[in-house]
């Protein structure tokens, strides 16, 4: 008779417990995004949308010198967005003539439908019809990318090598602390879980929040240089976005296209006669030294590399905005 009353009483307990989980659990899902802060407002205000296949596109467009004909093109890193460059943003306008940049669809302010199949194709599709948009298609371009777009710019460098006609004619192709080689890159767990996860992704993006967010993205940064809990409001906001937080898994989708493309793309890389650079936050969980750079150095001999500090890592335009802004137009400057 005591234990029945105990189970009873474990049952009824269970039972509310469940009752206030479920209210609980309801409003934690339908949290709004976080507000804007007055900075990534101001990004956000001075930027334009175009429409890529009804969706629309977020994109920067700046002048800058006045009489030099050198465009710059930005491609910014998972999970962030455009606003990854502001820190530079000012220094590259006093060297060229229109300084671009986009949220890639399923990032900061553009579109992120879903269910949607992200690819490295479409976003390079995409870059495409933006400069066709800003009737830029027969200019020569130089690109200037990070992580998540060092994977676009290969794609856009097999198109242009291919010569087709409608493409992007590049000019230069600056990478950085892309894991542009699938056997030296180094997954975040969270990313492992997210890219394979099947039923269980639709859950895990849900549940996923700022603090989670932060402490999955801080250790890519060096110990030195992390963001402020401000800085990362601003990448969490932009993330949260159109609620880009619940097409993460799709996107990470990349991971795996990038195992699949490997040859055409590491081909690109090495076949093309366009100056190449590579600048490079040595402290790198996700592109670990040596290894990366010594795989990278074989395969792209004729490639020049910037090496930055020892505790620069993973987001080195963010970690050291003027050492890399050097390296690059160190770079530019070079040919």
């Amino acid at each position: 008779m005591v234990r029945r009353d105990r189970l009873r009483r474990m049952r009824e307990w269970w039972v509310q417990v469940g009752l206030l989980a479920v209210p609980l659990l309801a409003a934690y899902l339908h949290i709004p995004p976080p507000q804007l802060s007055p900075a990534l407002h101001s990004w956000k205000t001075s930027g334009k949308f175009f429409t890529y296949k009804g969706l629309r596109i977020f994109y920067q467009d700046s002048l800058g010198v006045v009489g030099s004909p050198e465009i710059v093109v930005l491609l910014h890193g998972f999970p962030t967005s455009s606003y990854d460059w502001y820190k530079i943003w000012e220094g590259l306008t006093l060297r060229f003539h229109r300084v671009i940049a986009l949220d890639f669809l399923g990032f900061g302010f553009s579109d992120k439908p879903r269910p949607h199949q992200y690819s490295i194709f479409e976003q390079a599709s995409i870059v495409e019809s933006l400069l066709r948009h800003l009737g830029l298609q027969n200019r020569r371009i130089n690109l200037l990318s990070h992580d998540y777009g060092d994977i676009v710019a290969q794609e856009l460098l097999y198109r242009y090598k291919q010569n087709r006609s409608g493409r992007l004619t590049i000019k230069s192709l600056c990478l950085s602390n892309g894991g542009i080689f699938p056997e030296t890159h180094r997954p975040l767990l969270l990313q492992k879980l997210l890219k394979d996860g099947g039923v269980l992704s639709p859950i895990l993006t849900r549940l996923m929040n700022f603090f989670v967010f932060s402490r999955g993205l801080t250790p890519v940064f060096g110990p030195y240089t992390r963001p402020s809990e401000s800085e990362l409001w601003d990448m969490w906001a932009g993330i949260r976005n159109n609620d880009g937080n619940l097409v993460i898994d799709s996107l990470l989708q990349y991971i795996n296209q990038r195992k699949k493309f490997r040859r055409r793309w590491v081909g690109a890389l090495a076949s093309v006669s366009i100056p190449i650079h590579f600048i490079y936050g040595p402290l790198d969980p996700i592109n670990p030294y040596p290894e990366f750079l010594e795989l990278y150095r074989k395969t792209l001999p004729r490639s020049t590399v910037s090496i930055l500090d020892d505790h620069i890592s993973h987001y080195p335009q963010l970690e050291d905005p003027m050492g890399f802004l050097n390296a690059y137009m160190g770079f530019i400057n070079s040919f």
